[in-house]
């Protein structure tokens, strides 16, 4: 039976199958930590490999980009990423921003009751959820973003929609410490300018 048809809970790298850990929530920490602009590119890499790697200690350290590699493509959902990394997308959602809303969209669509009340769930499983959020405030707000992102016109349900809903449209700007550090400083340089 084809890999698609079965949920995976290893990975192989190099020859050996590696048990992973694939509840969603696993991987939202995951991608939470991904996502943290205080950890440097390696630190993020390697917060992905100890969460997800039951046996994180037993990779060598010629087989830690495997293991990377094999990782992302399991939380892209199996898939190979098709993005330019040159070029990456804007960035239209946060999980943990927009968390209130995907979870009543995921949800509607598992027909489960509450997935934050079930004990396991795998990571692929909450993705088809995911994939297959149709009409619902979450669309709405994505699809306000996207056509912001790329400099398209809303429609005027959209705009008066936007106005009285911003803290939802808006994503938040993460910044690391050494950015807000710098922000606090240009600020009290303008107001001591400015002598206020």
């Amino acid at each position: 039976m084809s890999s698609a048809w079965k949920l995976p809970d290893t990975l192989t790298v190099n020859g050996r199958d590696m048990a992973i850990r694939t509840d969603y929530r696993d991987i939202l920490e995951i991608l939470r930590a991904c996502s943290d602009p205080e950890l440097p590119s390696w630190a993020r890499t390697e917060v992905m490999l100890k969460i997800l790697y039951v046996d994180f200690d037993t990779l060598k350290p010629e087989e830690l980009q495997e293991a990377a590699d094999k990782a992302v493509a399991f939380i892209d959902n199996g898939s190979e990423a098709d993005q330019d990394p040159k070029r990456p997308s804007p960035r239209l959602m946060d999980w943990e921003q927009d968390a209130e809303l995907i979870v009543p969209a995921i949800n509607r669509v598992a027909n489960c009751g509450d997935i934050r009340s079930l004990s396991y769930l795998h990571w692929w499983t909450f993705l088809g959820y995911y994939m297959e959020i149709g009409e619902c405030l979450f669309s709405s707000v994505l699809n306000i973003r996207y056509k912001r992102a790329h400099g398209k016109k809303l429609d005027k349900w959209e705009k008066d929609f936007e106005k009285e809903n911003r803290r939802l449209i808006s994503l938040k700007k993460t910044m690391s410490e050494t950015e807000k550090q710098k922000l606090r400083e240009e600020k009290a340089a303008v107001d001591a300018l400015f002598g206020l």
